[in-house]
């Protein structure tokens, strides 16, 4: 009887690639990191550079890795049918726009790339290892340089031809309460050019992290998140609905928006919500890791895609060895 091996943690590579900076590691589909790297997003010539260097020191000290998962800053084509799959489209991003990011680390390792946008990463990240564990219908949110979300329905990304482009939402704007015209460059003052981490710079100008815990603009960027929170409550009926993201390190902002969210949606809510469960918005599980890990996970799944081919020889020989073992 012929039998193979079923590898349950195989050892890979990811790359969360956020606006600001990146990060790649080698590890395990398990979220178990073994080396990782973060520096600077800069241009994409160079910041591919340093993530590819680190990949080359890493496989020479811990061996080959037998995919990679990339969760990029979007917006991106996630298509893998599109003919710009794998590339970055008009992107806030000055010099990003049109990237082939699939294509350069398909050049640079031979191995299957999974490929999605951050937040779909963290999503799935969370789905798998951390707080969405169980939750079939949830929304991720993160709160930064951009503000982006990932979406389950089903125990399923919502769709696989594109993705969700939730910091873009349009939503209401006093101007007595808030004159600032926003800082979006395609459409001014959506939710991501009102709320986001440089929005919150350009408005009181100076960055959140220096600005104290009291100050006025927290219940005003409470109050356009939990705008965003009956969005999509009553858009979505998702279980869940999971904060991450630079922005959030504030720990006012959570009950901030859990109050005003239930101020404004004056007690008209789908069965999935409960005014008194404060754990339907939620902080993520992973803390800053939820891109990565599912960055890793993203890889897995690329590995399987190929139906048990083997990447590296030592490994095929290894699998070849022990199932020749099994009776």
């Amino acid at each position: 009887m012929t039998t193979y091996l079923h590898l349950k943690d195989t050892f890979v590579g990811g790359i969360e690639a956020g606006g600001t900076k990146f990060k790649c590691v080698i590890g395990y589909n398990n979220g178990d990191i073994i080396a990782a790297k973060t520096f600077q997003t800069t241009n994409p010539t160079d910041t591919f550079a340093q993530a590819k260097a680190f990949f080359k020191e890493a496989i020479e000290l811990f061996g080959e890795i037998n995919a990679l998962g990339i969760a990029h800053f979007g917006p991106v084509d996630i298509d893998t049918s599109s003919t710009n799959y794998g590339r970055i489209l008009a992107s806030t991003k000055k010099n990003w726009s049109d990237t082939d990011v699939v294509g350069y680390f398909a050049k640079a390792f031979n191995v299957p790339i999974s490929f999605q946008s951050d937040v779909n990463g963290a999503a799935i990240g969370e789905h798998n290892l951390g707080n969405a564990q169980g939750i079939d219908n949830f929304v991720y949110i993160t709160v930064g340089t951009g503000i982006g979300g990932g979406i389950f329905v089903n125990g399923e990304l919502l769709n696989h031809k594109s993705h969700a482009e939730i910091g873009h939402m349009m939503i209401p704007k006093d101007m007595a309460q808030d004159t600032f015209k926003g800082c979006c460059p395609f459409h001014t003052n959506c939710l991501e050019g009102l709320a986001s981490g440089p929005a919150i710079e350009k408005r009181w100008e100076t960055a959140g992290q220096y600005l104290n815990n009291k100050h006025q603009a927290w219940a005003l960027e409470a109050h356009y998140l939990a705008l965003l929170c009956i969005n999509l409550t009553y858009s979505l009926a998702p279980e869940k609905i999971i904060f991450g993201g630079g922005v959030m390190q504030q720990l006012q902002l959570l009950p901030l928006i859990r109050e005003k969210f239930t101020a404004m949606m004056k007690g008209y809510a789908p069965a999935s919500y409960s005014p008194t469960n404060e754990h339907y918005i939620s902080p993520t599980g992973l803390g800053e890791d939820s891109a990565i890990k599912g960055a890793l996970i993203l890889a897995k799944q690329a590995y399987d895609d190929q139906n048990g081919v083997f990447i590296n020889s030592a490994l095929k020989q290894a699998c070849q060895v022990q199932a020749s073992q099994v009776v």
